[in-house]
């Protein structure tokens, strides 16, 4: 295979791994939407007892997907009822049971979470589109490297969250390291909104490094998952 051809598959391999993932996501959304809707009746607020269920859904999805380390659903203030916030997110500790994990919602506290500020939460309040931050260091959760994929959640045609998961980078190392591997040269996934490295196939490129300008003898090629803006950074002059 050509250097070019090479490279087209391993961005086909990445592409359809992350897409895959995204849709698994939007049939979770899709199925906490009708447990919400038939738990809520008349009403048009969220309460804690609407909640049951959720577990289940994020259990099945964290057993299904074994590169996930977190999932769940993340509220919306306005959408629930006599809260300061809701998490409803689930993880995968070192002994690969599933706990929940708890974070500080209130404005006053020392280590307050205000969630709904965030990109993986504020850009699907605003868009209604899928979305993906990192690589960061998850201070409140993981103290490690993730990316967070998110995807809006709806009942009734109304915003009231998102359905999302946690992947740790370490853990998509294992997935896309053999995909690019065999691009000729160095090569990097970079995230669309910074141009942080995701990942990259040897020292060349680290975890987390922007890259500002694009290296000379180097081409983007657009990883087509829909509105991620994700690309494959690699060398233009293989070998």
């Amino acid at each position: 295979m050509s250097p070019q051809d090479l490279t087209a598959k391993a961005a086909d391999s990445i592409t359809g791994w992350l897409n895959d993932l995204y849709r698994d996501l939007g049939t979770m959304s899709g199925e906490v939407g009708l447990l919400l809707e038939a738990a809520l009746g008349d009403r048009t607020k969220i309460s804690k007892r609407d909640l049951a269920g959720l577990r289940e859904k994020s259990t099945k999805f964290l057993n299904s997907h074994s590169d996930v380390v977190g999932a769940g659903v993340i509220f919306s203030i306005s959408s629930i009822q006599d809260a300061e916030g809701v998490l409803e997110w689930w993880f995968k500790n070192d002994d690969n049971a599933i706990e929940k994990l708890d974070f500080d919602l209130a404005p006053e506290g020392n280590s307050f979470y205000d969630y709904e500020q965030l990109p993986w939460f504020s850009i699907a309040a605003r868009t209604g589109q899928q979305t993906i931050a990192g690589p960061y260091v998850d201070y409140l959760g993981f103290n490690e490297y993730i990316m967070t994929c998110t995807v809006p959640s709806y009942v009734r045609g109304n915003f009231i969250g998102v359905t999302g998961c946690d992947l740790r980078v370490r853990d998509l190392e294992q997935v896309f390291i053999p995909m690019i591997r065999s691009v000729p040269g160095d090569a990097a996934i970079l995230n669309g909104n910074e141009n942080r490295v995701v990942l990259g196939n040897s020292g060349r490129f680290l975890v987390g490094e922007r890259i500002k300008n694009r290296p000379e003898g180097y081409s983007l090629v657009p990883l087509e998952v829909p509105y991620l803006n994700l690309s494959l950074l690699c060398s233009s002059r293989p070998g």
